[in-house]
């Protein structure tokens, strides 16, 4: 009877075996369903974040769809690999991909109800995390897809090596709250890199594979410490650990004191980020990848490596916040109190209805209210009706609770101040801190590129400029304080216009050097220019200095009469410290792919905008406004900065708009402070104008510029000797004096104002 069914045993034993290696042979042939090819094994495709880098090495902040950044076996901790392999593969260097006897050990648990843990190596955990399963597959299906993972883990052992296949897995596992691969859970829940992960962290990011939700430290606490534990257990079972270190690790409490999550409306240069965003879209419209498709900032991992130095950024949102949010925005709301049209200024009441309406109409209320079917109506009335509301305190803040209606609630939105703030190289052009407002989160108008304001006074340079161009004029050459009138018919002047000046009467009617004129901003003198060379000269100038807006050439422009961006009159006013050379500014030094191979470079747009000698010229001019002219806080006591300095404040009608701009002999700034409503303003101009509301924060940026030592620029003071960009150097070629004066010419009055 045996020997019967021997013969037959082995029949179904070998039809068993050629039936398993024709189901392996269908498998990897792909006759089965997909199958990866070598390629796609090779060159796996995964959803990578783009990063945004600093020019001294900081991650500004990612773009994506998932929130995934590789990071190479080299810089993972020891303790996260230690971790790993004793949790969820202990003989991971051992098997070539499947582990037989821990699948032996599945089987005996099934078989006899005492189930001891999975079967799943590593390599076939990243097979699943490379091709994810149907998750609406049949129980057939998902055991022909657990065949496929083995074939696919075998193929990717003899692919990579083991360390190759560690690091991918942690690439492409999820660690919850939005954080995809181990680099970005470790910054997420410990502001770390894997690299700096110790052995509790590391233990309780890998005990959280086996289900981010359940045992997240946010959201179950317990649960994240319990399963914690049993990761240091394992790996003192394993000898990664001693009992004792185990015993006084499994002590520690979790902490997660510096978790954040990574959103584009955190983290430093957020104004610029978004900025960066907008043009890198359009930037990837026009670059194709190889294979002919067009990179996609939210998948292709590409690496952005921009002109922004972390420090000086967070030196410039630092003098934003000190100065305008914390300084000036309450001192505008005691200054707006009991008023009832607060807080617009000098507009009719239909002008403000206009104001009010407009944003009512583009209000998420509004927006839903209409979608629900509302009439015109029941909106004006539920804006009217007081309601409990979070209103927003300001920066870094939380939401104050209270009762207020809609519409008051608007009112009160467009009372705070907001800030625009850029910092260039000079002679580089690089852009090195780029503040657009008070708060992206709750104000994400960008107020550097995108915005266009009155200029007002910070426009006269350029008006000197064009006088001082002409070889016959220099900051020494005196001029008449006198009312100049423009009539009909001159450069398209409809009416008689006289400009007057709004301070200084001392110096009414007096012949003054063209230096004091400007420090005193007196508007006659600028008028007086303007008609010996006419208003296209200047605008023919500005436009050759990188201004790129509309700018009508009409009398008015001496007195500031046009809208440019931040962006412009920064450009525009660092051709003085640069010698008479513009350079465009720039934000991006050049872009890599995900494997880090260069695929563009950027470099500034430079023209000679005016000749070394003017340059020269109109820094000594400038250096007036300073030195004792509407800027001359930035010398006393209050800031005290030493260092050689030029700049122009600026203030438009009604003191909508305050300006400064501003250079040393190394970095160019610009400051604009202003409500995002013209109409909503201070209503003197002691509290307005731009010495008040955007000096302040030039001087505190360049102060803490000047003074960090991770920076050059206090080396500068410290070693001028070493640091040649200590002071304005005179050109060569340029005969006159050191205050920019030429000594040879006749019939003027020799003046020192130094």
């Amino acid at each position: 009877m045996r020997s019967k069914l021997i013969k037959p045993f082995w029949i179904l034993y070998c039809a068993g075996v050629l039936c398993v290696f024709l189901i392996f042979f269908m498998i990897s042939h792909g006759w089965l369903g997909f199958m990866p090819s070598f390629e796609e094994l090779e060159n796996p495709k995964t959803n990578l974040a783009t990063e945004v880098y600093s020019v001294d090495g900081k991650l500004l902040g990612k773009y994506y769809i998932e929130n995934r950044t590789n990071c190479k076996y080299s810089e993972i901790s020891e303790n996260l690999i230690n971790a790993l392999i004793a949790t969820e593969d202990a003989r991971f260097y051992e098997h070539s991909g499947v582990d037989v006897r821990a699948l032996l050990r599945v089987g005996m648990g099934v078989l006899t109800f005492h189930h001891k843990g999975g079967g799943s190596t590593v390599s076939q955990q990243l097979a699943k995390n490379l091709f994810p399963r149907d998750p609406n597959a049949s129980k057939i299906k998902l055991v022909l897809t657990k065949f496929k993972e083995w074939v696919v883990a075998a193929r990717l052992e003899r692919s990579y090596s083991k360390n190759e296949i560690l690091a991918m897995y942690f690439n492409t596992v999820d660690f919850g709250s939005n954080s995809l691969g181990v680099k970005s859970a470790a910054a997420t829940y410990f502001a770390k890199t894997p690299a700096e992960l110790s052995v509790e962290e590391a233990a309780m990011l890998v005990g959280m594979l086996k289900a981010p939700t359940r045992y997240s430290p946010r959201r179950n606490p317990e649960n994240a410490l319990t399963r914690r534990n049993v990761v240091l257990a394992q790996m003192e079972k394993y000898k990664y650990l001693s009992a004792e270190q185990c015993d006084s690790i499994q002590q520690l409490p979790i902490d997660i004191s510096r978790y954040k999550t990574q959103t584009h409306i955190s983290g430093l240069a957020t104004y610029f980020r978004e900025y960066l965003r907008l043009y890198l879209n359009d930037w990837c419209k026009t670059h194709p990848k190889d294979d002919g498709t067009f990179y996609d900032i939210y998948r292709d991992g590409l690496k952005i490596y921009t002109t922004i130095d972390s420090r000086m950024q967070k030196h410039a949102e630092e003098a934003v916040r000190e100065h305008v949010s914390e300084y000036l925005q309450p001192m505008f709301f005691d200054h707006w109190k009991g008023y009832k049209n607060a807080p617009f200024y000098r507009i009719t009441e239909e002008e403000t209805e206009r104001i009010l309406k407009s944003a009512i109409k583009r209000s998420d209320r509004y927006q839903q209210m209409k979608a629900d079917g509302a009439s015109e109506a029941e909106i004006q009335a539920a804006f009217l009706k007081k309601v409990p509301m979070k209103l927003y305190a300001g920066p870094n803040k939380p939401l104050k609770d209270t009762v207020m209606s809609p519409l008051d609630s608007i009112r009160y939105m467009k009372s705070f101040l907001q800030c625009g703030l850029m910092a260039v190289e000079s002679n580089t052009g690089l852009v090195k801190a780029y503040v657009g407002g008070t708060d992206y989160e709750y104000f994400q108008f960008d107020h550097v590129k995108l915005s266009k304001r009155q200029v007002g006074s910070t426009f006269k340079p350029y008006v000197y400029t064009v006088a001082m161009q002409s070889g016959e004029y220099d900051p020494c050459t005196e001029v008449p304080n006198i009312p100049v009138t423009f009539a009909p018919g001159d450069w398209g002047v409809i009416e008689a216009w006289t400009p007057r000046n709004s301070g200084y009467p001392e110096d009414e009617g007096k012949m003054l050097p063209l230096k004091k004129a400007l420090a005193h901003s007196l508007n006659q003198v600028s008028a007086y220019i303007m008609k010996q060379f006419g208003p296209q000269a200047v605008v023919d100038l500005v436009h050759n200095m990188g201004m790129t807006s509309d700018i009508p050439a009409v009398p008015a422009i001496c007195l500031g009469a046009c809208e440019l961006s931040l962006y412009e009159q920064v450009g525009a006013i660092n051709c003085f410290p640069n010698k008479g050379v513009y350079v465009e500014p720039i934000f991006i030094t050049k872009i890599c792919d995900r494997e880090g191979n260069e695929i563009a470079k950027f470099t500034p747009k430079t023209n000679e905008a005016i000749d070394e000698s003017t340059a020269y010229k109109t820094v000594r001019l400038m250096q007036g406004v300073v030195d004792y002219g509407t800027g001359w806080s930035l010398r006393g006591a209050k800031y005290q900065l030493s260092f050689p300095l030029g700049g122009k404040t600026g203030t438009t009608d009604n003191q909508s708009d305050g300006w400064f701009v501003g250079y040393t002999p190394v970095l160019t700034c610009g400051v604009w402070v202003g409500c995002e409503d013209r109409a909503a303003h201070f209503r003197s101009t002691a509290l307005g104008q731009g010495a008040r509301t955007a000096l302040p924060v030039f001087a505190l940026f360049m102060k803490k510029c000047y003074s960090d030592p991770e920076l050059p620029y206090h080396k500068m003071l410290d070693n001028p000797e070493k640091y040649p960009g200590r002071d304005f150097v005179r050109p060569d070629k340029f005969t006159g004096d050191e205050n920019g004066c030429n000594e040879n010419r006749q019939n003027r009055k020799k003046l020192d104002f130094d």
